[in-house]
């Protein structure tokens, strides 16, 4: 089965009828439901899912019709509400997931340590402490274990700990998990105290699928909305080799965050912020001077073919951008459900 197929069975299990006896999952932070199709894709029966954005929950709200969702501040949700509306008992619920906002740990930003953001994973830690759920998988980038956020990382932890949990966390890399993105993500998993079980991350679950394996049956098109139109960086993109960032042609070193890929490669990490102009970051095709367009970040992302995404993303530049942050935001579904099948295995059917 190739990729195509594979996201596309992944699909109909995402969207089938879940069994009686189906692990329950609560989503904090949910976005546009990157981790929330993973966990359907794995055969969880989704209870809640907490959002604040409009366009995030908008898309949720299309993709998912009948999925529950509290939008607003998680800081105003309180356990009580949630147990109310999932019609759950103090720690009935198999598993909860979150993905705190992380703009202020990435190494892409500023690295602010005093980020009000870096707290958000506190309303995570004040929910896990209330519902005590038997798991809970918690998701952040790379940079909170590196360098001065190596101490907000041990903070986390602890916290994760206090909370009545065995915890284990490492970095998982989304291009052995069956994603053809390289994206890596620190993960925390946690098992409650009274389970006795430990908690594992997933293993590698082969070669990694290739950028080009990955748009195998999309067209390629040479034109469009996201052609680069100024002629200087359209040079600088000829002058990129395959799997390059333009910094490394432009004469300023400018331009790290835009990548030519290669279609022998797993694609790079998908980030939030794009422009159509050429002049930020992004992710550019081998063969063509242009952006990739939503049909194939999707695929990258391993977002199903069916996805949907509010507006016309094709041709609108707006629509396009945010369901393009939107996906840089997420969880890839691909990852998502390949932890939370090692996590039926391994921890729920014990």
């Amino acid at each position: 089965m190739n990729y195509a197929e594979h996201l596309a069975a992944a699909a109909r299990d995402a969207h089938a009828e879940r069994a009686p006896n189906a692990p329950t999952v609560i989503s904090t932070f949910a976005g546009g439901g990157g981790s929330s199709t993973g966990y359907h894709m794995a055969g969880y029966n989704e209870l809640l899912a907490v959002e604040w954005d409009d366009h995030a929950c908008e898309t949720l709200r299309l993709n998912y019709p009948k999925l529950p969702i509290w939008q607003g501040d998680i800081a105003n949700l309180n356990v009580s509400e949630v147990l109310e509306r999932t019609n759950l008992k103090t720690g009935q619920l198999d598993l909860l997931d979150g993905s705190p906002p992380c703009q202020g740990f990435s190494s892409v930003g500023q690295r602010v340590l005093d980020d009000p953001r870096n707290q958000l994973f506190r309303e995570f830690t004040r929910l896990l402490a209330g519902l005590q759920p038997r798991v809970f998988v918690m998701e952040n980038v790379t940079g909170l274990i590196e360098g001065k956020m190596k101490a907000t990382f041990l903070e986390i932890l602890a916290e994760l700990k206090s909370c009545g949990y065995q915890v284990t966390a490492g970095v998982l890399n989304a291009s052995y998990l069956g994603v053809p993105q390289a994206r890596e993500r620190v993960i925390f998993i946690g098992t409650r105290n009274d389970l006795s079980i430990k908690p594992t991350l997933p293993r590698p679950q082969g070669k990694p699928i290739t950028a080009g394996q990955a748009l195998e049956g999309l067209p390629s098109l040479g034109t469009g909305a996201n052609v680069i139109k100024d002629p200087r960086w359209r040079n600088v993109w000829a002058k990129v080799k395959l799997g390059a960032d333009f910094s490394s042609v432009h004469p300023k070193g400018h331009l790290f965050s835009c990548w030519r890929l290669s279609p022998d490669k797993p694609s790079h990490t998908i980030t939030k912020t794009i422009t159509t102009a050429g002049a930020s970051g992004g992710l550019y095709h081998w063969d063509h001077p242009r952006l990739f367009n939503i049909d194939e970040l999707c695929r990258f992302g391993s977002f199903p073919d069916t996805y949907k995404w509010p507006g016309d993303v094709q041709t609108d530049k707006k629509d396009h951008q945010q369901a393009w942050a939107r996906i840089g935001n997420a969880v890839p579904p691909l990852m998502a459900r390949a932890i939370g099948l090692h996590i039926r295995e391994t921890i729920l059917k014990k």
